[in-house]
């Protein structure tokens, strides 16, 4: 491929959107330039940073120019402005679900879209989000080759046991099964950390994805073989506004007795919940952790108790632990909830050196610790770029 050529890579969050233009003429995709797409606010914002973090450009729109795709067009008039006319080859997008057809990224065709919009019920706060730049960007541009990078695609290989939920088999064939998130984070860092540690490639892993999102992974020889979320992304971990695994009960006292809707179960689901919920103060970790109220540390108890409870699960389905890495947003920057994790494992061997700790250094396991330790922080962006990469020149090779 040229030296000019570019992806810009797309991550979608509930209510904003990160992206990074990478140029791809290297062995390993290069960032030009990171920025934030924020449709919510008052007046929708366009912020472009320099890879250090120096500002390069700001734009602001009226509310309603948000829907009509004039954020993606002044992306796409920065990148020209900026690094010349012809050089963006492809936007990659992060989708959350790929449901039981993609183990891998794929061209967004429209048959393609089709397919990702019907599995909405599935992470029906999520899915439209990752998947509404698609339009405005092929109205903007309709030759620009849209690729789509599947968070459930890390995890397409974990079979039963693991995969399978105890319910009617009929259910199971129409594929409600166990798919996972978070897979372009844990793709990114369990190749970091063959990188920084190849001895441990075929040990027994568990990669916990801390952040206002919460997952782990079991890891082993390469692949995932188990992992905390399941059909959708409210399983598991005790997350920032989600409440992770509950008893079903629960969600039927709420519809039958407590005579919520659908729809407000959902939301309590999905945004009351979590640290939010049982702290009442805050889904922020550095919020709670700086506060004095018994609530607060009471929240940030019971997400350190289900992060370590979970972990002693995916170390059963290994059969044994030899690693453990933190990442995500509280697992690179929290040292007090890596440390109270730490602890509540020492039954498993886990040592964290204090110090080491403290100053948030890449290996924080003590030299008595039967388990390595790292911190690792994840980069999705980077993965979707590479992910980018494979399939233009898939395509080239097609062509």
């Amino acid at each position: 491929m040229p030296a000019s050529d570019a992806v810009l890579v797309l991550n979608a969050g509930s209510s904003s959107i990160k992206f990074g233009l990478f140029e791809i003429s290297a062995a390993e995709p290069v960032l030009l330039c990171k920025g934030l797409l924020d449709e919510h606010e008052a007046k929708p914002r366009l912020v472009v940073k320099s890879p250090s973090g120096e500002d390069l450009f700001e734009q602001q729109r009226e509310a309603s120019d948000a829907d009509g795709g004039h954020l993606f067009a002044d992306v796409l008039g920065f990148i020209e402005d900026r690094f010349g006319q012809g050089r963006l080859r492809a936007v990659g997008h992060r989708i959350v679900h790929g449901g039981p057809d993609y183990s891998g990224p794929v061209e967004l065709t429209e048959e393609v879209y089709a397919k990702l919009k019907a599995l909405t019920p599935l992470a029906p706060l999520h899915q439209p989000r990752c998947l509404a730049p698609v339009y405005p960007l092929r109205t903007i541009k309709p030759d620009l080759t849209q690729i789509a990078c599947f968070d459930t695609a890390f995890h397409h290989g974990v079979a039963p046991p693991a995969s399978r939920f105890a319910i009617p088999r009929r259910y199971e064939t129409r594929g409600l099964r166990r798919y996972g998130f978070h897979g372009l984070s844990f793709e990114y860092v369990a190749g970091r950390l063959a990188g920084i540690a190849p001895e441990l490639a075929a040990k027994r892993t568990v990669i916990a994805h801390l952040g206002n999102g919460a997952s782990l992974c079991a890891f082993r020889d390469g692949r995932s073989v188990d992992t905390t979320m399941g059909l959708t992304p409210l399983d598991g971990l005790v997350m920032g506004t989600r409440c992770g695994t509950i008893d079903p009960g629960v969600l039927l006292y709420l519809l039958q007795h407590a005579k919520m809707t659908v729809e407000d179960l959902q939301h309590l689901l999905y945004h009351e919940s979590g640290l939010l919920g049982v702290s009442d103060i805050s889904a922020d970790m550095r919020t709670l952790l700086a506060s004095r109220e018994a609530s607060a540390r009471e929240a940030v108890d019971l997400f350190t108790f289900r992060a370590a409870q979970e972990i002693a699960v995916m170390a059963n389905t290994l059969q044994g632990l030899d690693c453990l890495v933190f990442t995500g947003g509280i697992g690179e920057h929290a040292k007090e909830i890596r440390s109270a994790i730490g602890e509540r494992l020492a039954w498993l061997g886990v040592r964290i050196d204090p110090a080491a700790n403290d100053g948030t250094r890449e290996r924080i396991g003590s030299s008595d610790s039967a388990v390595d330790v790292f911190v690792i922080s994840t980069n999705e962006e980077l993965t979707i770029a590479r992910h980018c990469v494979a399939v233009l020149r898939a395509m080239e090779t097609v062509s």
